[in-house]
């Protein structure tokens, strides 16, 4: 059976958000690499980009929360634009609850938990590292 595994691009703080979404989830990260680490002769990676990350994963449920930080040579993502949300669907209101109130801290909430139109408990945001994210539950008393 297949997994879908959000991969997320960032500008130079994809471990800041990682270390803040571990503080929510829990757990530890799978794999961390950085740009120095596979710098050579046909890789090279500027001073100031060498302890950015090529790749973080943090294992979350069955599935992996995955990210890069972009080199600032092939350009900057646009933060602000409307990226694909991450979907967390958990097990009772209070698991969502939980997880809601730990990553919209110092984000924009878009729509506050609340039951949904089909019939869950659901809500919308923006965190502060502007992922957009909805978590939701089958639990709605």
């Amino acid at each position: 059976m297949a997994t879908i595994n959000p991969y997320i691009n960032f500008n130079g703080n994809a471990e800041e958000a990682f270390d803040f979404y571990r503080s929510v989830f829990g757990g530890e990260f799978g794999t961390l690499v950085r740009y120095k680490d596979l710098e050579g002769p046909e890789f090279e990676m500027p001073e100031d980009e060498a302890d950015n990350i090529m790749r973080i994963t943090l294992p979350i449920g069955g599935s992996l929360l995955i990210a890069n930080d972009v080199p600032k040579k092939l350009g900057t993502v646009n933060e602000n634009e409307n990226r694909s949300k991450i979907a967390v669907i958990v097990e009772s209101r209070d698991e969502a609850d939980r997880i809601f109130a730990g990553l919209t801290q110092g984000g924009s909430i878009e729509m506050p938990m609340d039951a949904s139109p089909w019939n869950t408990y659901f809500g919308m945001f923006r965190d502060k590292f502007g992922i957009e994210w909805t978590v939701e539950s089958e639990q709605t008393d």
